[in-house]
């Protein structure tokens, strides 16, 4: 493990985006700047040894000797003999006087390689630098014989004007770099200001504490940043997003939080008072113990708060199977004969209720076509049933109860008293009860779960419940998938 960290070295760390950015102009402006010095240095050196090489071409041709008048010191003017005996005649010219220097064996050497084609040809002279020379060979000229005549000027003015450009052009590429990267660093924060307001903002959400409690997030990329027609507006539209879904996330935890402690006081509650009913009954059954009345009262009284309890619990453990996404079974449930059976249990326990049943347009009464939906026919059952208790729970004798039969689902309709208003938005929450509806529970055993149950339930099976309620009327809509 030690070997392998040390292969991969010390974390690379990133340099920001303002140097990076300033680096690229200054090595895109350091490019430009070389490659432009580089062709203007070759455009002058190749337009400086043209005008050489005319000049190189206008010296003579053919001479019986050296020819100093009217040339300028440092040209070459040279007869090399071909014979090894002769004698070198000519040589560089010194000065305007016409004196010339004479060539040693090297340059001799030199000179005589240079092709006698007729073109100019650069040569590097022993002792006396680089020329331009042209070279003509095979002349005879008086006794001497066949001779080379080699004609030159030297590259030195050249080589000396570039030079000077060189150095010019370096000491201009250097100014213009710095000059470049200090512009650039001004220009690149001014242009990145906005891109450090929208990480300030970012900052400042992230400074939050987020962890619990109710949280409201105020901070908010300003408007100006937020158009999407630039790089920067893109991001802080997309900034603020992110804020609103993270808002919107944290108020439902924070919901969510504030239902489960309610979920837990309301079933600590709903288990306090059998508990409190069964211990009440066994300590007086305890002080009583020849007392055959009372001890069988108690008993009565126990096992009926046991039961209510059972079914509490086995409603909470319920809820929180189908919370943790356990999957129900999926199998074709013939919903006509489901809520046929419901309506038929309904009105045996429930006489002074008028029950109806409303069967789809052109079915059969004795013989009712199937709606066939996929899902778990227990569940299904158990939601029929939970509504129409609801009905009967919470609606005064004489009432009529409709249970409509739909191609997608049923609704169960009432024309009694309704659910109270502040009720009607809170119906399918946990231990969601008005005052009156309360006391009624107690009394029949019912703890608030019901339409919990069947929202869970057909939410469960991939669908929805909703309810309308006002005075006169209350339907409760179930839709199923097929």
């Amino acid at each position: 493990m030690s070997t392998l960290h040390a292969a991969q070295g010390p974390p690379r760390r990133w340099v920001s985006l303002t140097s990076r950015l300033v680096i690229t102009a200054v090595v895109l402006v350091a490019v430009v700047c070389v490659l432009t010095v580089t062709l203007t240095t070759l455009a002058m050196r190749s337009s400086l040894m043209d005008r050489l090489d005319e000049d190189v071409k206008r010296l003579p041709a053919r001479v019986s000797a050296p020819d100093t008048h009217n040339r300028g010191p440092g040209t070459l003017l040279a007869l090399i003999p071909l014979d090894a005996g002769s004698q070198v005649e000519g040589g560089v010219l010194t000065d305007v006087s016409g004196q010339y220097r004479g060539m040693s064996d090297a340059a001799t050497s030199a000179l005589l390689e240079v092709p006698r084609d007729g073109r100019i040809h650069g040569v590097r002279v022993p002792g006396f630098g680089g020329y331009r020379v042209i070279a003509r060979g095979g002349q005879v000229i008086g006794e001497s014989g066949s001779m080379v005549m080699v004609t030159g000027l030297p590259t030195s003015d050249v080589d000396s004007t570039i030079h000077n450009l060189i150095g010019w052009e370096a000491l201009l590429t250097l100014l213009g770099v710095g000059i470049a990267a200090g512009v650039g660093v001004v220009v690149v924060r001014r242009q990145l200001r906005p891109l450090r307001e929208v990480a300030g903002t970012a900052h400042a959400v992230a400074a939050l504490p987020l962890a619990s409690g109710a949280i409201e997030v105020t901070a908010r990329v300003p408007d100006h940043l937020t158009d999407e027609e630039t790089e920067v507006g893109q991001v802080g539209a997309a900034l603020n997003t992110l804020i609103q879904h993270v808002e919107a996330s944290l108020r439902a935890r924070h919901r969510s939080e504030q239902q489960v402690r309610q979920f837990v006081a309301d079933a600590s509650h709903e288990l306090r008072t059998p508990l409190t009913t069964i211990r009440g009954y066994t300590e007086l059954a305890q002080r009583r113990p020849g007392d055959e009345q009372a001890t069988k009262t108690a008993l009565a009284k126990v096992e009926e708060e046991s039961i209510r309890m059972s079914a509490l619990v086995e409603d909470l453990l319920l809820l929180a199977r189908l919370d943790s996404g356990r999957a129900l079974e999926r199998q074709p449930v013939d919903l006509t004969q489901l809520l046929l059976e419901a309506v038929s249990d309904a009105r045996v326990v429930s006489p002074q209720h008028h029950w109806r049943l409303v069967l789809q347009a052109g079915s059969d009464p004795e013989d009712p076509a199937p709606v066939s939906v996929a899902g778990d026919r227990l569940r299904l059952h158990q939601v029929i049933t939970n509504l129409l208790t609801n009905a009967r729970k919470y609606t005064p004798a004489g009432t009529t109860v409709t249970v409509a039969v739909r191609p997608d689902g049923f609704s169960v309709h009432d024309d009694g008293p309704g659910f109270p208003p502040d009720l009607v938005e809170h119906a399918f929450e946990r231990f969601s009860r008005g005052d009156q509806s309360r006391h009624r529970e107690h009394r029949d055993g019912g703890a608030g779960l019901g339409l919990s149950l069947v929202q869970a339930i057909v939410t469960s099976h991939g669908g929805t419940v909703s309810l309308q309620s006002w005075p006169g009327s209350t339907t409760i809509s179930v839709v199923l998938p097929q």
